[in-house]
């Protein structure tokens, strides 16, 4: 198996907006915003190739919205999710699997594409499966008020029109083993209904795919929520959980939306939780 760090696109948030009822005082500190009040965000996915098989786990913001849209977003630096593949030595073509963590539009816009004369969509990955669970469909394609921004119709149902959709059979538990991709999933409900964190044996390390139960290193502490997430008091919960577990075996923490952290581990501390060290993707995936 080798792992492969896929930069999708940087991106900015209102940084009050991603630290919830957090004062501003205290998250500038780790992620600080600019004149704006906007912090520097990434979306970096990650390929998996084992053998035959090349999954890549969540697929960036995309490039098909509007100017109007990425307005918003004020992107910046030279990433892309194809100048990435291609660094790997890859094409979107011989992507076997597209694994969604959820259906925002940040994780899962790079799924779908303009077709030729942009008269409509069509799968960015035309070989792949694309992978959700059928709880989280269901919650995504029937949107809350809260959410409906960030459940596109554009990156959702071209999927499900290619034929190429497919549910996870997700286990009674939080916690469970996907036969179908081979790794380990802890679901969680704060952020979004049954979002999924991957949890990937490489030699010899734990790598979990955090997506946005721990979108930054700043957001370590409990109670630093995104005010994104529909749940937040069921966010903490979740978090306390996955970060002890992630302090007791020693878990490396993939972090998607850390513009400046890629990978970290944390520790038990009289405090709580806290970091304990940070890595380059290269560091670990070499």
């Amino acid at each position: 198996m080798k792992l492969h760090s896929i930069e999708a696109g940087n991106f900015k948030l209102d940084g009050g907006a991603m630290f919830g009822v957090v004062p501003k005082t205290i998250w500038n500190k780790t992620n600080p915003a600019d004149e704006n009040n906007l912090i520097d965000i990434a979306a970096r996915c990650l390929l998996i190739e084992d053998g035959n098989r090349l999954t890549l786990i969540d697929t960036g913001m995309g490039n098909k919205q509007s100017e109007k849209f990425f307005g918003y977003y004020y992107l910046w630096g030279d990433h892309s999710l194809d100048k990435s593949l291609k660094n790997a030595g890859f094409h979107r073509d011989d992507i076997t699997d597209v694994f969604m963590t959820h259906l925002h539009f940040d994780h899962c816009g790079g799924s779908v594409n303009w077709n030729k004369d942009k008269t409509g969509y069509e799968v960015a990955f035309k070989n792949a499966k694309f992978w959700t669970n059928d709880n989280h469909w269901e919650w995504a394609t029937k949107p809350n008020a809260r959410e409906k921004a960030s459940f596109l119709h554009e990156n959702i149902i071209p999927m499900q029109e290619s034929g190429q959709l497919n549910f996870i059979d997700r286990p009674n538990s939080g916690f469970g083993f996907s036969s179908e991709l081979g790794f380990d999933i802890f679901y969680a409900d704060g952020h979004t209904e049954k979002q999924m964190l991957p949890h990937i044996n490489y030699n010899g390390k734990t790598i979990v795919f955090c997506a946005d139960m721990l979108p930054t290193a700043g957001h370590i502490p409990i109670p630093y929520v995104t005010g994104y997430d529909t749940r937040p008091l069921m966010s903490m919960d979740e978090k306390q959980i996955f970060l002890n577990n992630a302090a007791d075996n020693n878990y490396y923490l993939w972090l998607e939306h850390d513009a400046h952290n890629q990978i970290i581990t944390v520790q038990h501390t009289e405090k709580g939780i806290r970091l304990k060290e940070v890595f380059k993707c290269e560091d670990i995936l070499k």
